[in-house]
């Protein structure tokens, strides 16, 4: 057995949580508190959460790592997200950490997306501090949310030694961590301090020569390509020859022309690589995540990275309505093919595969809501396309279908019981467990298919008035549990092209809710409202008042339209049908169906009918 050594001078560690319990909020306390910043300097808030996106949604999409120095000792600490849809962040970071902090709310306890994070880190054998955070908060139940913790380690097979976990109680957004409930802590020293003790260095085997293995990429307008990893052995000098070994067992020959090592959240340029630590190196064109960059004389790969498969895809396409062009900049398909590759390089849980149908992608991810996030980060850099509706990833094995399922966790008011447990139970969901604290709110628990998932959320907020909270969990695949219909209303689709006319609008407020206001373009095929009824009619909403040569006695009555409710990227995605698409481009998100022919698609409904009738 060789003899590993340990690099003290540094620590690497993950901080994981479900969303919204206070990852991003307490690196930056760990920042302020390291001496990153002067006194007295303006910081934003949440500073790690550097894309548009992330701060409008108030979520961490990305993985991000950054770096504090504390006592003398450089801890790289990697910022993951929170939500079940952005799991392969969390797993590909998790591979250059040698520890991770858990943070668990104090009042809701953990949630599935704790449960996903910490299965991770401990298959991949982290030492893990567990922080309880928001201890301030009204409802808080730090003992409570405590003994809950320790179930789920237990839950996941933890050993002896990842029970006897070190425990501290925070408030992050104050920047104070404490050892005890009843002590008042003034700062989050004790939980750096904690790192370093219980943290151990990054082990390395001075025999082996370099190895490094990319965990993340970036881009540079002045550097290109950036491979981002941990050294696992050795040091590597800039501007040293090396090779990259990729998927196929390749020999790819680089050179590093620039390394850099994390500095707070940004670079600082070194001379070299030493082991165990974090680098982003540039000279290297075509590499992708999991790939080992290492020595000519002694070339050796790592084992690369793994996630878990995507569950849902969706077609992406270019864009066919009669506005095409109008509004986006890169709106070919080459285009549009080259944009998801790039995404697949960034994030490996993203998959595109080329479709039968011409100029059309089927992309795959982990939830609609990866794949959403990917569509909205087009949009704003000027694409313009039509994607379908989100559709799950069935498997066959021994001739039977399975199905992605989910177990979902609800904790709504009592009151909504009866509603959630229906709603759910007509889209094949088993209810497993129930719990009813007797304060007035409950806690369920659901087997359901992923699909039942995909336009629930909406109406869940809907039926419990916004009161209610929902997470869910891939629990793996099980048998086709059997058809439930996905929507109950139909269509209202334009006849003809033009522009939305107030007295046509008004008189077709009756049928159903309009998405279109006074003035708003419209063209023959396009979803103007929501039916209803569930079967798709044809309208005009162009149509004007005919006006004739006689007067009124009185005036003519003002038209007074109910305003619209704007449509939303995840609105219309829960909302389409099969049979129809989403248009979106940088200023508009329109719906459409597939075959914007009024008659064609009459000619289309008779030919389904009368095969029906045949059988």
């Amino acid at each position: 057995m060789t003899n590993l050594i340990q690099n003290e001078k540094i620590r690497n560690i993950a901080i994981i949580a479900h969303v919204d319990h206070g990852k991003t909020t307490l690196v930056d306390g760990m920042f302020k508190q390291s001496g990153l910043f002067r006194e007295g300097q303006e910081v934003d808030d949440r500073l790690m959460d550097s894309m548009d996106l992330e701060r409008e949604r108030g979520i961490t999409i990305a993985a991000k790592n950054c770096a504090v120095d504390w006592k003398g000792v450089k801890i790289n600490i990697i910022d993951t997200p929170g939500h079940a849809d952005f799991g392969g962040e969390v797993e590909r970071s998790l591979s250059m950490a040698d520890g991770a902090i858990l943070l668990v709310d104090a009042s809701e306890g953990p949630l599935p997306q704790t449960r996903f994070v910490l299965k991770k880190a401990l298959e991949a054998g982290l030492k893990i501090i567990v922080v309880i955070n928001k201890i301030d908060r009204g409802d808080a139940r730090p003992d409570e949310v405590l003994d809950e913790v320790y179930d789920l380690f237990i839950d996941l097979d933890a050993n002896e030694e990842q029970l006897e976990f070190p425990l501290l109680y925070a408030i992050g957004r104050d920047g104070i961590a404490q050892e005890t409930l009843e002590e008042k802590g003034e700062n989050l020293h004790p939980l750096m301090d904690l790192v370093l003790e219980q943290v151990p260095g990054p082990s390395y085997n001075e025999e082996e020569p370099f190895q490094m293995l990319v965990s993340d990429l970036g881009y540079s307008d002045y550097l290109g390509r950036l491979a981002i990893g941990k050294v696992i052995h050795g040091s590597a000098k800039q501007n040293e020859p090396l090779v990259c070994i990729n998927e196929k067992e390749e020999h790819v020959s680089l050179r590093l022309t620039k390394i850099q090592t994390y500095d707070g959240p940004s670079f600082a340029e070194t001379k070299s690589a030493e082991p165990g630590d974090i680098v982003v190196v540039s000279g290297i064109e075509d590499i992708t995540i999991g790939d080992t960059i290492c020595t000519k004389e002694a070339p050796k790969a790592l084992p690369r990275i793994t996630v878990d498969e995507p569950t849902v895809s969706m077609r992406f396409t270019i864009n066919t309505s009669p506005m095409a062009g109008l509004e986006g900049k890169l709106v070919q398909s080459s285009k549009i093919r080259e944009r998801l590759h790039k995404e697949t390089l960034l994030n490996v849980a993203v998959k595109v595969e080329e479709s039968d149908e011409k100029d059309s992608f089927i992309v795959k991810g982990r939830g609609e809501f990866q794949l959403a996030i990917l569509i909205e980060t087009m949009r704003r850099e000027g694409f313009e396309l039509s994607v379908g509706r989100p559709e799950v990833i069935y498997k066959n094995e021994g001739g039977q279908k399975l199905e992605p399922m989910e177990q979902v966790f609800i904790d709504c008011e009592e009151d909504f019981l009866g509603v959630v447990t229906e709603k759910l139970s007509t889209r094949k969901g088993k209810m497993t467990n129930l719990v009813n604290n007797g304060k007035g709110r409950v806690r369920m628990e659901f087997s359901a298919p992923s699909r039942a998932l995909i336009g629930y959320r909406d109406e869940f907020l809907t039926d419990t008035k916004g009161t209610g909270i929902m997470n869910s969990l891939f629990a793996g695949y099980e048998a086709y549990r059997g058809d439930f219909p996905s929507r109950y209303t139909g269509s209202l689709v334009s006849d003809r092209a033009g522009k939305g006319v107030p007295y046509a609008i008004f008189n077709l407020e009756p049928r159903g809710e309009m998405f279109i206001e006074a003035g708003d373009p419209v063209y023959e095929g396009m979803i103007v409202g929501e039916h209803n009824r569930d079967n798709d009619i044809n309208i005009n909403p162009t149509k004007e008042k005919k006006l004739t040569n006689m007067r009124a006695s009185g005036k003519d009555e003002a038209v007074i339209l109910t305003p619209i409710r704007p449509m939303t990227l995840e609105r219309a995605m829960h909302f389409i049908r099969d049979d129809e698409l989403i248009e979106i481009t940088p200023e508009s998100i329109r719906l459409r169906k597939v075959e914007l022919s009024a008659s064609k698609r009459h000619m289309a409904r008779g030919k389904q009918l009368k095969a029906k009738g045949q059988k």
